[in-house]
């Protein structure tokens, strides 16, 4: 058991028990937000990508996740080719038709570096929470700081701009709002109690799952210090399922792989899974992250080590 857990006899605390975070509020809007979203992807249609467009999608950390989960939904829908970049490594030589870039602060320093660096011809659209920022001065923006976060954590904002772009790409939604409303109306306290004192998790995934699956793991590690991993799921038996054993989880978003349940049971790690949109499931994540750190005396909302941008001396 890792030493985060190792005082015997540790009360955990309920779910009314949990100290009031700005993350647990945000966690908790998301649906609504995602449902609003649609007007959104409509109002904003001519700056976001239309079929046939070769598209490069740009972010770091979070939104580079998003970035990744857009880009697989997109070519699976079959929209066009559709890359995605961290901001602070993007190819030079590749032509794209537009870029979608996703930044939260609107300050971080590699997306503005990015941006300057772009072929200047090139639409770009921009999606960012925080108005009077530095970089929706440098392209096409989409502004939706009803969802901006006080939290360091990013929840709303991330899923929220998910959300836009697959319903720019015809999805419709209205099922996986219904599948986070569940999700949130769940006692996490007993939901979640297979995996809330796992002492190690990874996260799998195929598609845009796998890159929720980072995300997952991301999300866990910000707010709780948690030792977390995360894999496309068809390389997990590839090397990683040597860290599962007793006390541990996998966390398995989207659709299983078949004879991985039984790969996983023979370590005697637990399995997490659960029939319903990954989207969905990122929330029952983030509860997951509001309950580790009540139980270990964190605060979520101003995570170790990290500030809500990341803006690097020139």
């Amino acid at each position: 058991m890792n030493d985060h857990w190792a005082h015997a006899g540790l009360v955990l605390p309920s779910a009314e028990q949990t100290p009031a975070t700005f993350l647990a509020s945000e966690i908790a809007s998301q649906p609504d937000n995602w449902a609003r979203a649609q007007s959104i992807a409509t109002r904003h249609r001519a700056l976001l990508p239309g079929i046939g467009e070769r598209v490069a999608a740009i972010g770091c950390g979070t939104s580079l996740f998003m970035a990744r989960a857009y880009a697989a939904r997109r070519e699976l829908a079959g929209y066009g080719p559709t890359d995605a970049w961290p901001a602070g490594q993007i190819p030079n030589g590749r032509r794209y038709d537009r870029y979608v870039v996703i930044c939260r602060s609107g300050t971080t320093t590699e997306v503005i570096a990015a941006l300057r660096a772009l072929p200047a011809e090139t639409p770009r659209t921009i999606i960012c929470s925080s108005p009077g920022t530095p970089v929706l001065a440098l392209g096409d923006s989409i502004l939706i700081d009803e969802v901006d976060e006080r939290s360091v954590v990013q929840t709303r904002f991330a899923t929220t701009t998910l959300a836009i772009l697959r319903w720019s790409l015809g999805e419709d939604l209205t099922p996986v709002i219904a599948q986070a409303r569940a999700v949130l109306a769940e006692d996490p306290a007993e939901s979640l109690a297979a995996v809330r004192r796992a002492d190690q998790i990874t996260f799998t995934g195929m598609g845009f799952a796998a890159a929720l699956a980072e995300e997952a793991a991301l999300k866990l590690r910000e707010a709780c210090q948690s030792w977390t991993e995360s894999y496309l799921a068809t390389e997990y038996r590839h090397g990683p399922i040597s860290i599962a054993a007793p006390g541990r989880a996998v966390w398995a978003f989207g659709p299983l792989l078949p004879g991985l349940a039984a790969d996983i049971a023979a370590t005697g790690a637990h399995l997490e899974h659960r029939d319903i949109d990954p989207m969905a499931d990122l929330v029952r994540v983030h509860r997951l992250c509001v309950l580790r750190a009540a139980d270990l005396g964190l605060d979520p909302d101003h995570p170790r080590s990290l500030t809500r941008s990341v803006v690097l001396d020139s």
